[in-house]
């Protein structure tokens, strides 16, 4: 396959090993140092093996952020959106405000809400069990994609129960899917710099864990370009890969790049934040070849990346665009670049523009509804 290219024999035999199985960490770390010409072929090998692994549909989903509070105790220094409690932005939607977020969301074909938040201080599992009846009572069949390994981690502590009876408790009173937010990078010292207050490596595992096995199955993220090193990004990526190997509970691996021009740790002189491009891509690849079908959903973040190289990072490995998101507060915060909001219209048409089909999906990857072929408008 790499006869006529100009490649390193190291790459080409790490390339050559991938086609039939997963690399392994050291070879993964080889392919995130690579440059010059040895990128192209990475990419040709993760596209090939998307295509083989499932094929060339792009999945997105039609969903909507409801984000009800931006108060959080966890002041993370990669996150320009929470607010301490006396901040005069600082809120709480009531349960009219979400019931409203959901209906719009509803009228234009959710089907999902991603519930998620800041940390609030006195927030318990019967709070996050009142928000899930809210919903499912009123729209019992769009699915709860909702809550992060913290919120659950804080909120069990606060209601003096262990984790398994928490998610036991969110899943009966409808949550669907967990998402993967607050890994960032599953190392302990890049912890210690960026998010200190949240759970640990081994804690963040346990809970993801023990939802799996509850049968809340969920996301894994890597958010990366900030202090972490290159090493850290392919340690991450294994570590999803062994849980997953055990628990078989992931449905999508989403990397985010960090947007870094609003965050804390830039504004408090924090340089050389931010991954490159061809960072970007090499992450996508890498997590191909690591992950292979063991996780088969690899996502891109339109959000994070704009609308222009999302659709050339669906050209390194990953099938996913996400969601239409219906706002995503987080994200706009930090600067997303093309806004929180795209229509089924705009993410089809990315897909289509690749020579693929774009796909609607639910939350677990087990409904699918295709696009109409016609021609729709971009925004």
């Amino acid at each position: 396959m790499f006869d006529k290219l100009p490649i390193s024999s190291e790459t080409e035999r790490i390339l050559t090993k991938a086609l039939d199985e997963p690399i392994s960490v050291e070879e993964g770390n080889h392919l995130m140092n690579i440059k010059g010409s040895d990128l192209y072929p990475l990419l040709a090998t993760a596209d090939y093996l998307r295509q083989e692994i499932v094929g060339n549909d792009v999945t997105f989903i039609n969903n909507c952020n409801i984000n009800f509070t931006n108060i959080c105790t966890v002041r993370c220094g990669f996150c320009a959106f929470g607010k301490d409690a006396d901040d005069p932005e600082a809120y709480i939607l009531n349960d009219e405000q979400i019931l409203a977020k959901a209906q719009g969301a509803v009228e234009k074909g959710a089907h999902e809400f991603c519930v998620m938040g800041g940390v609030l201080p006195d927030a318990d599992i019967e709070y996050y069990e009142h928000l899930m009846t809210l919903l499912k009572d009123e729209y019992p069949d769009v699915m709860i994609h909702g809550f992060s390994p913290t919120m659950i981690n804080d909120a069990c502590r606060v209601s003096g129960i262990d984790i398994a009876e928490g998610c036991e408790r969110l899943k009966d009173a409808g949550l669907d899917t967990l998402p993967g937010t607050a890994a960032e990078i599953l190392t302990d010292r890049s912890r210690d710099l960026i998010c200190p207050e949240k759970v640990s490596v081994s804690e963040w595992i346990d809970i993801v864990k023990t939802a799996h096995e509850v049968g809340i199955p969920g996301s894994a993220t890597i958010m990366y370009g900030h202090v972490e090193t290159l090493e850290e990004r392919v340690e991450h990526i294994d570590i999803i890969r062994k849980l997953q190997e055990d628990t078989h509970g992931f449905t999508e691996f989403i990397p985010m790049t960090f947007m870094h021009e609003f965050s804390p740790i830039f504004l408090e002189g924090q340089s050389n934040l931010g991954a490159t491009g061809t960072e970007d891509l090499k992450l996508y690849a890498v997590s191909r070849l690591m992950l292979r079908d063991l996780i088969p959903n690899i996502q891109v973040s339109w959000v994070k990346m704009g609308f222009r190289f999302a659709q050339v990072s669906l050209t390194a490995g990953a099938n996913d665009l996400g969601g239409t998101l219906g706002g995503d507060e987080l994200s706009a915060a930090s600067g997303a670049p093309d806004g929180v909001d795209a229509s089924i219209g705009t993410l089809g048409n990315i897909v289509r523009n690749l020579g693929r089909n774009p796909i609607e999906r639910n939350s677990k990857y087990t409904e699918f509804y295709p696009i109409e072929s016609a021609s729709m408008p971009s925004k």
